[in-house]
């Protein structure tokens, strides 16, 4: 049986001749999308060469993007002809024509397989590596982990050091965590009339009040807050204040002086959410920065990297660090190794630098393209956010509009999803562009919310 036998340039090392031989193969088509390459042995004596070169080639290809290892089956040629690089993996619903732009997700990108084989072959060839990523480890997490999360995130904008931060598992975990330590049983937490269903579901659980506040076009209306204190006191103020979802609204640092001020006021823990991480220049100063004291931040990469990587880190101020830990110990007794060691070695490779340009990039062009196809909607959206916040024209009913697209296969949020209690919902809708699994689905369903936006039955309908 004849297998692929390229011929080698004879520049420099074997491995790395191979590895473009087999790049040149598949932009020139010779070697076709889902190709799998010749086993390594039989490649190797075909070649001459050691079977541990033909393994440093293909890890080396692999690393280049042009083709994919599967455990158990061999190594084959990515799929090179989707645009952009980014495309989801098993989605179900959109291979049977729906779109799902409900979800904030980052854009799938077919690099991060290669990350995660990189971070996992380092992590196994390294004894000590090996050893953190398997044992047992404090409650906040590893010391090295906890310095790697303080100075990527330094040299993202958030000046921290390792000993304010406690390592989590994502946003969700963050939530738990700050509202388990800073709030008991039948107390109040306070937070915008439209917010993240994670803290209005995690509230729930914890047997917390939530306090619906007053917000505006430039997020939270924090001239209100002290009467809404008065009125129900709350203990803990749950705000986004970069990118507040669903809305995409930003505090303006008037705004956030003004929360700060009002929380030393009458005692108040400040959450902040920065889970949804943005650009520099589309950042105001955090409010941890401005009350150290009493603001608990939460990071994630979730939205950065991956989102089965369940992994961050939590800026704790020291009065309720120890407290913090606790929570951490009783519910998962540490944060899990491994994953702090795969996200630390992306961070540390500069794999994680590279992948947040690249969202950054896709992100924008999706953004292009949403205002495009519904230039004439009133939209609202953030560079480098995932999603656009769409309010609907007069007489139009957002639940109307979702029940329309949903005929046309795609689903969107309406603005009731994000309610805090019994609150009345603006008519208007969340469109997370980043969720599609490629460009052209994007596009796609763009022209199918077009489509329902402007059909005459919808436009007749009326508020009753």
């Amino acid at each position: 049986m004849t297998i692929w036998v390229p011929e080698l340039s004879g520049e420099g090392p074997r491995y790395r001749q191979l590895a473009t031989a087999i790049g040149r193969a598949i932009e020139s088509s010779e070697l076709g999308p889902g190709t799998r390459l010749p086993p390594q042995r039989r490649l190797a004596h075909a070649l001459g060469v050691t079977v541990g070169t033909i393994t440093r080639a293909y890890g080396e290809a692999e690393r280049q993007g042009w083709v994919e290892a599967r455990v158990g089956s061999g190594t084959y040629v990515r799929d090179t002809r989707q645009r952009s690089g980014f495309s989801h993996v098993g989605t179900t619903r959109e291979d049977d024509g729906w779109v799902d732009l409900s979800l904030a997700l980052p854009p799938a990108d077919v690099e991060r397989d290669a990350a995660l084989a990189r971070a996992l072959a380092s992590i196994q060839t390294d004894p000590t590596a090996l050893t953190h990523a398997l044992d047992y480890q404090p409650e906040g997490g590893l010391d090295a982990h906890r310095e790697i999360y303080a100075r990527w995130m330094t040299a993202l904008g958030l000046p921290v050091a390792a000993d304010e931060l406690i390592i989590d598992q994502g946003g969700m975990n963050g939530i738990f965590l700050a509202l388990s330590t800073l709030a008991r049983p039948g107390r109040r937490v306070a937070t915008e009339r439209l917010s993240y269903p994670g803290v209005i579901s995690v509230a729930g659980q914890l047997g917390l009040r939530l306090v619906a506040l007053d917000q505006d076009d430039d997020g939270l209306a924090v001239d209100t807050l002290a009467t809404r204190h008065d009125q129900q006191p709350f203990d803990v103020l749950y705000v986004m204040p970069d990118h507040q979802n669903p809305t995409t609204a930003r505090l303006s640092e008037a705004r956030r002086n003004a929360l700060v001020a009002f929380a030393r006021e009458r005692d108040v823990w400040i959450v902040e959410d920065g889970v949804q991480h943005l650009p520099v220049s589309e950042r105001g100063t955090p409010l941890y920065r401005l009350a150290p004291e009493r603001s608990v931040y939460l990071f994630s990469v979730s939205k950065i990297l991956s989102g089965g990587l369940r992994s961050g880190a939590m800026r704790v101020p020291a009065a309720v660090r120890e407290r913090m830990a606790m929570v951490v110990r009783n519910v998962s007794w540490m944060p899990p190794p491994l994953i702090a060691s795969v996200v630390g070695h992306w961070i540390a490779s500069g794999d994680a630098d590279h992948m947040l340009a690249r969202q950054f990039e896709e992100l924008e062009a999706r953004a292009t393209m949403t205002r495009a196809a519904l230039s004439d909607s009133d939209l609202r959206m953030r560079p480098g956010g995932f999603y656009a916040w769409l309010a609907l024209p007069t007489g139009q009913r957002a639940a109307r509009v979702v029940e329309r697209l949903a005929t046309q296969r795609v689903k969107v949020n309406p603005a009731e999803s994000f309610c805090v209690g019994s609150e009345a919902a603006p008519q208007a809708i969340r469109i997370c562009f980043s969720a599609a699994r490629d460009r052209a689905a994007l596009s796609d369903a763009l022209a199918r919310i077009r489509a329902v936006l402007e059909s005459p039955g919808l436009q007749a309908w009326q508020t009753i």
